[in-house]
């Protein structure tokens, strides 16, 4: 009774065209699957770090703002000292006022810069579909 081994423990010269095709075909879809876990874990550790990041400068954010509102409230009281308070409050809200639009307008002219599409990305899928048609020339 002779058993039938296992095209991986034959030796490369004994086995056929066909099954060598079909290790190669195995051997990169175990490839590929490998690559891809290697991929995911990597972007699981680099999100967590960014997470973190994320999560640090949204803490600074609320202390910049809280040190703005201590600043203004200071603001006015200082003011208070040379005028009512309630036009000293005015005073302030207005200048708040001009920066929040110099803001507002500068961040407006920034963002109709922006592009939604990824030209570059699109330009190379569009070479490679090229190539894809035509690998030789």
């Amino acid at each position: 009774m002779t058993t039938a081994q296992p095209a991986r423990d034959r030796a490369p010269q004994d086995a056929s065209v066909g099954q060598l095709i079909s290790e190669i075909s195995d051997d990169l879809s175990t490839l590929f699957r490998q690559e891809i876990e290697l991929a995911k874990a990597e972007i699981r550790q680099e999100a967590r770090k960014a997470g973190k990041a994320a999560g640090m400068l949204g803490v600074a954010g609320f202390a910049g703002y809280m040190v703005a509102l201590l600043l203004t409230l200071a603001l006015v009281a200082a003011l208070s000292n040379v005028m009512d308070p309630g036009w000293a409050a005015l005073i302030v809200a207005a200048v708040w006022a001009v920066v929040g639009a110099v803001l507002y307008m500068t961040g407006r002219q920034r963002l109709r810069t922006v592009s939604p599409v990824p030209r570059q990305t699109v330009e190379t899928l569009k070479e490679d579909a090229q190539w894809l048609k035509n690998p030789t020339g």
